[in-house]
């Protein structure tokens, strides 16, 4: 009797060790499902972190692309006869500027002593002959601003191009072609009218003397520190 009690309590005590046993292990996987999904949640968050990254950074041709619209340099230029033209083209040779003509949006007469007329006339009235064409300065840090001489001043063109653009901030390097009269009073006019540019020394040449001007350039380019 006392060996059949015996036999059901060491059964008893067999099954309550496995039933502690079946529980001790169930509890361990419980507490380690949270941790693998917050590993999971952790790494899709990086992922999405680098990816903004990426996205926030500049692109690399794009970032190129700006530095190079930066710092560069314009010809401006008014010219009737051809001879301004050509110190200009022989500016943008030199130094590799983009050129941008300044054309009246209506054009001089062909004949010469007409333009006399209609340039001092044009003068006597202050006037601000229209441009046919816009320009984007945006992109330039020096100008170079060429322009005949005519009556003793720029041409009242070149006025219209000054109140047109703000070359605050800008070198302003002129030049200007003439049958002797050289640059009369037009530099202290743009230094009047461009307050917050910088201003070099200004190259003036005769007529006769624009369509050879290679070396007068250069050495003008080299005096004011913008040799190409």
């Amino acid at each position: 009797m006392k060996s059949k009690w015996m036999k059901k309590l060491l059964s008893v005590m067999i099954i309550g060790t496995a039933v502690l046993g079946l529980a001790a292990c169930s509890g361990g996987t419980d507490t380690e499902e949270p941790a693998e999904t917050q590993t999971e949640e952790s790494t899709e968050v990086q992922a999405e972190a680098e990816d903004t990254d990426a996205a926030q950074e500049p692109d690399a041709e794009e970032a190129t692309d700006a530095a190079e619209g930066e710092g560069g340099a314009l010809v401006a230029y008014f010219s009737w006869s051809g001879n301004t033209e050509a110190v200009a083209q022989e500016i943008q040779s030199q130094t590799g500027a983009d050129l941008f003509e300044i054309v009246p949006a209506e054009p001089y007469t062909d004949d010469y002593d007409e333009l006399l007329d209609i340039a001092q006339e044009e003068q006597s009235s202050d006037a601000r002959p229209a441009i046919a064409e816009t320009v984007d300065l945006s992109a330039y840090d020096t100008v170079y601003l060429g322009f005949p001489n005519w009556w003793g001043d720029m041409p009242m063109i070149m006025y219209t191009f000054l109140d047109e653009y703000d070359l605050s901030g800008k070198t302003i390097a002129p030049f200007n072609t003439s049958g002797g009269s050289g640059f009369s009073g037009s530099l202290d006019t743009i230094a009047e009218m461009e307050p917050e540019a910088e201003i070099t020394e200004g190259l003036s040449l005769g007529s006769s003397e624009a369509e050879d001007c290679a070396d007068t350039v250069s050495g003008w380019l080299n005096s004011i520190g913008l040799a190409g």
